[in-house]
């Protein structure tokens, strides 16, 4: 590894640090945790944006990445605003008991800072060629902003509809899984990873994309949203009993 890319790892980690702890007082002051949220695809875009400007390599990633993360950004300021704390985060407050701001700062948003820092590897350590990776990274992260665009839209409209009030969708992209949005968000991370495959020491980074499909699978995505549809929506164990959980796949039959 040059001396450049040791630079820009220490930069972008620096960076990320104290992103999250400048998150965390304007989270403590709004009263809402759920602040990190918005930072947390902004936070991708800052750290593609440094990573360019240091080595000079890695335009088509980076511009990907920025891409992703503002509409990411956006996306859930717009979901968040005027709306009470996230449950997940009010959950994890009362939890932790005494002290809870100083476990919220240490156990979730510096978490999510190394997160942020460990997933995006692969925009720090793209070069500057260009060949069949790129392009085929590109195809996969475009189907993957797709997912993620369509399915975050198709929700909000169901949700902005009063006919739709206490029910579950189970339509467009959502009749073919049960998370369009975290699936095309995996999709996103392996695209820059393949786009990062086409010059060393890209490949190195594989566990990057693996790390984030995980959370979104089996981590703090997919599971923790789906227990509490459980509460919320009887329903909602039928639309899991014939559609796939992740994968988009055509529903089992009744």
């Amino acid at each position: 590894m040059t001396a450049t890319e040791l630079l820009t790892l220490a930069v972008t980690l620096g960076t990320a640090l104290v992103l999250v702890s400048v998150t965390f007082l304007v989270a403590r002051a709004r009263g809402k945790y759920d602040t990190v949220d918005t930072v947390w695809g902004l936070g991708f875009a800052l750290i593609a944006v440094l990573s360019f400007l240091i080595t000079g390599t890695g335009l088509v990633a980076g511009v990907m990445t920025v891409l992703w993360g503002l509409r990411l950004a956006v996306h859930l300021h717009r979901r968040n605003r005027n709306k009470p704390e996230d449950p997940r985060y009010a959950a994890m407050s009362q939890r932790y008991g005494s002290r809870p701001a100083a476990r919220m700062y240490t156990r979730v948003y510096l978490t999510q800072a190394l997160l942020m820092w460990f997933v995006s590897l692969p925009v720090q350590l793209t070069g500057s060629e260009v060949g069949v990776f790129t392009a085929l990274g590109a195809v996969v992260w475009a189907v993957g902003l797709f997912f993620e665009t369509v399915g975050d839209a198709q929700l909000r409209r169901f949700r902005n509809d009063p006919a739709s009030r206490g029910g579950v969708l189970t339509t467009g992209l959502w009749r073919y899984t049960r998370h369009p949005n975290y699936f095309g968000d995996a999709c996103v991370w392996w695209g820059l990873y393949l786009v990062s495959c086409q010059q060393w020491p890209g490949p190195l980074t594989v566990l990057s994309p693996l790390v984030m499909t995980w959370l979104l699978a089996r981590g703090t995505g997919k599971p923790l949203l789906e227990e509490r549809l459980r509460q919320r929506h009887p329903e909602y164990a039928r639309y899991v009993a014939r559609t796939s959980g992740f994968l988009p796949w055509p529903p089992r039959r009744s």
